[in-house]
């Protein structure tokens, strides 16, 4: 198949980077892949077989109709069999793209959501307003597929709930890449170490993390040489380094900026911690399941079907229930193999690719459009 991804962006975030996970999944299968991004920063690396063609969308009319049109044009020379867009601006985008093929015939539209609220009453309204130029609509969680139903923004029968997937050869349980990173990081062998990975927003409420971080360090069965490592970054990296400062904790919470090595970071770590008051469908979640790493996540939506066989939940905005879970799988014990069994069987990129993949060759033919027969990749 020729599959067309259509991207808000390329930035590193949870949803760009399960955009680039699948791209390198359907090429992999075989398939020829191309990337429309509607910004122009690149963070996260594609595969060099997939063709990358970025725009700078503004929201001014003009120049939004101007970058339809060419964006549309650009859709027409490379032809694809469809055309799968991710988050909010791309999925409105593609609505409105109505590409076709050199024939005429409509290409088929795919929207994915991957936030567990895409926005406000303007943005359900876009949703509801353009649900018709869409083939179908997926969302990565049970409760984010919900949110749109009750808001109105689509209707029962036309949004189905498809997981993001993780590559569970690269997320697995490494001792190695444990001692050399903690090693890297100037860690000791005793030292308890807590890990958050995100972006430094307020949704993710790492200032909470860090709150509910206190009382373990001044724990002593927790122990004095307990540390907390942020990899991500974001607009409140300076407010995080102060606020870890005022409560003084510069010597133990450390902000390691973007970081391209995380499942290294998850193997060195003795607990993930989840903190976010908002997710769609929290990823990282499961790559910490599956290198059979323990996980304190709060109850945020997708949390309950990606913990359903390990791992600790605590309400959300509640930093002494953070605390306490923390304290709590420091100290005793998860089930992490039966963690690890149900990131596989649940999450795999793989598995979550080829689904996709059925899905497309579906709606492609429900548009009585031909396709190549399917190859051996399509049905590992």
């Amino acid at each position: 198949m020729r599959i067309l991804l259509l991207t808000t962006g390329l930035r590193l975030g949870g949803a760009e980077r399960q955009v680039a996970d699948l791209a390198r999944q359907f090429v992999a299968f075989g398939h020829e892949v191309a990337v429309v991004s509607l910004t122009l920063a690149q963070e996260v690396a594609l595969p060099r077989e997939v063709t990358l063609h970025r725009v700078d969308l503004r929201k001014d009319p003009l120049r939004f109709l101007l970058t339809l049109q060419a964006v549309r044009k650009w859709v027409g020379r490379w032809q694809p069999d469809i055309v799968h867009a991710h988050m909010f601006h791309a999925n409105i985008f593609a609505r409105l793209l109505r590409p076709q093929r050199a024939g005429g015939a409509p290409i088929p539209v795919l929207c994915t959501a991957h936030s567990s609220r895409e926005g406000g009453r303007l943005r359900m309204l876009a949703y509801r307003l353009t649900d018709g130029l869409c083939a179908a609509t997926t969302h990565v969680s049970a409760e984010g597929r919900q949110y749109m139903l009750d808001v109105g923004a689509t209707t029962a029968g036309r949004i189905s709930v498809m997981p993001n997937g993780i590559d569970t050869d690269r997320f697995r349980r490494d001792p190695q890449a444990r001692a050399q990173t903690r090693q890297a990081l100037g860690l000791g062998p005793d030292a308890k170490v807590v890990l958050n990975v995100g972006r430094l927003v307020h949704e993710k409420d790492q200032q909470r993390l860090i709150e509910a971080f206190r009382q373990l360090a001044g724990d002593p069965e927790t122990g004095a040489s307990i540390r907390l490592l942020i990899a991500g970054d974001g607009p409140l990296k300076a407010t995080l380094v102060r606020h870890a400062a005022a409560l003084g904790l510069s010597h133990a919470v450390r902000l390691l900026g973007p970081c391209d090595n995380v499942p290294a970071l998850i193997n060195a770590a003795d607990l993930f911690v989840l903190s976010s008051v908002r997710e769609g469908l929290p990823l990282v979640v499961a790559e910490a399941l599956a290198c059979e790493t323990p996980v304190v996540a709060t109850d945020v939506s997708g949390i309950r079907a990606l913990l359903a066989a390990s791992g600790s939940i605590v309400p959300a905005a509640d930093t002494d229930a953070l605390a306490r879970g923390m304290r709590a799988a420091l100290l005793g014990r998860q089930d992490v193999a039966a963690g690890r069994a149900h990131a596989v069987a649940a999450y795999s990129l793989a598995s979550v690719a080829q689904r996709w993949i059925d899905l497309y060759r579906e709606l492609v033919q429900r548009r009585g459009a031909a396709l190549p027969a399917p190859g051996k990749a399509d049905h590992a």
